[in-house]
């Protein structure tokens, strides 16, 4: 069996191979046995020739791989890149690959085909997107969320109470956004319909995450699967401005108006299909998006860490306060957002076994500065709140600081201990994954909680 200078992380590595052996039908405990010891006395003859624990791991697999489909499909299930490098030598059987290509196509389609109709369903009851957007505004992602995570759940082979559970939220989604009598004017409308989207995505996560609930690598898997779907619909959504402008420019030269065409359906149609289908496309094509997103998260670190560091200068420089209106309030919240995502997507990007580097440094610097704006601007909030009163604006914002300054306070001691060789990089990406469900805590409060709270404003 294996020494025991393998240590902790090589024995985590045997017991979550282990874990997804058992996990098929089709094998016996003693198949699993005999698999496990076919691959411990594998890692022991590596580690003999001078590899170390986590190489002889995961040359084992590899080896493994080229054996049999089951440790191929185990590499394949996790989407950490030394394991994709290291296993997928070469193809699974191409008409087993085709054939389910061929049935998620059919299920986007239908998917997509469902949030498009969905969207046009309310103008049979004289609700229309020509109204002020009372009613769009906080409803809208309840046309394409509820497809793209039933399209998740179905690729997953989701559990029929996790059906119920994902129906039933977004019920309670759908009764949060028409429930409660808002004027068209009302902050809580604006916070609703900024929050709910929030929630529901998170209840995505629940269905993409339906084949292991409590693996902390698969929520790293959605937060991945998030940036990468957020690229490739802002792919979608430019290519189809793209085509929006020819069509509108071929049919006026015709002499045809296709504003009502345009407006009316493509757009709105348009829009809520191609969540599920940049969500299809993330499934399917993961590689492309891989080598981009990593760029792009790597071109933005350092540019955000220098405006940021820029911006603490002057403030300091001048003594200027921060203004803590609306739109103040909004912008900043974006800037903390988008650090967080920089900081995340960096994270599942990141081969956890890889020594600190340059780059992780400016991470720190990115965070800790996120850190002290995020300070300042809670500061500033409680002063306002204290001295005027709250409006739903206000307890949303000083709410969403606090729990992103809990996130960044940790995340930058991690990122010390890590850049300080003190801290494995595993614990920065198990506290980010374990995270997750505060903001959705968060976002449920504020649509359900604050609509009747804060009804005259």
């Amino acid at each position: 069996m294996t020494a025991p200078d393998g240590h902790d992380e090589l024995e985590t590595q045997f017991a979550e191979w282990r874990r997804y052996v058992q996990r098929r039908p089709e094998l016996q405990r003693t198949d699993a046995d005999e698999l496990e010891d076919h691959l411990r006395g594998s890692v022991d003859e590596l580690m003999a020739t001078g590899l170390r624990a986590d190489e002889a791991f995961l040359v084992a697999v590899k080896r493994m791989g080229r054996l049999d489909d089951l440790s191929r499909e185990f590499a394949r299930e996790h989407s950490e890149r030394l394991w994709k490098q290291l296993v997928l030598t070469g193809d699974a059987d191409g008409a087993v690959v085709d054939a389910r290509s061929r049935r998620d196509l059919y299920a986007m389609v239908l998917c997509a085909a469902g949030a498009a109709a969905s969207v046009k369903v309310p103008e049979l009851f004289g609700m229309t997107l020509d109204d002020d957007g009372s009613f769009y505004a906080p409803n809208y992602s309840l046309f394409a969320l509820p497809w793209l995570a039933a399209f998740l759940a179905w690729r997953r082979r989701a559990r029929s109470v996790l059906l119920g559970v994902l129906l039933g939220l977004f019920v309670l989604g759908a009764v949060a956004a028409n429930a409660y009598p808002l004027r068209d004017d009302s902050q809580s409308l604006v916070v609703t319909s900024i929050h709910l989207p929030i929630a529901l995505w998170l209840v995505v996560g629940l269905a993409y995450v339906a084949d292991d609930l409590r693996s902390s690598r698969r929520r790293m898997d959605f937060i991945r699967f998030t940036g990468e779907w957020f690229v490739y619909y802002v792919l979608i959504a430019l290519g189809g401005g793209v085509l929006t402008a020819f069509t509108a420019g071929t049919f006026q030269a015709i002499g045809i108006n296709p504003e009502v065409l345009i407006s009316q359906w493509i757009l709105p149609c348009g829009s809520v299909a191609a969540v599920v289908v940049a969500g299809w496309l993330v499934e399917a094509k993961q590689s492309v998006v891989e080598n981009i997103a990593p760029v792009l998260t790597r071109l933005f670190t350092p540019l955000f860490t220098a405006v940021l560091l820029a911006f603490l200068v002057a403030l300091g420089w001048t003594s200027a306060g921060i203004d803590v209106e609306r739109e103040a309030l909004i912008l900043f919240d974006l800037l903390l957002v988008v650090v967080l995502g920089l900081l995340l997507y960096s994270i599942s990007a990141r081969d956890p076994l890889a020594p600190p580097g340059l780059f992780d440094k400016l991470q720190l610097a990115l965070v800790v500065s996120a850190l002290v704006i995020d300070v300042l601007v809670l500061v500033e909030i409680t002063g306002r709140i204290t001295e005027y009163g709250t409006t739903p604006n206000k307890a949303a914002a000083l709410g969403e600081n606090v729990i992103l300054l809990a996130n960044l306070a940790w995340s930058a001691w991690l990122l010390w201990g890590f850049v300080r060789r003190r801290t494995p990089f595993v614990a920065l990406e198990r506290w980010q994954t374990g995270y997750l469900p505060v903001y959705a805590v968060w976002a449920w409060v504020v649509v359900l909680v604050f609509p009747p709270v804060f009804d005259h404003l």
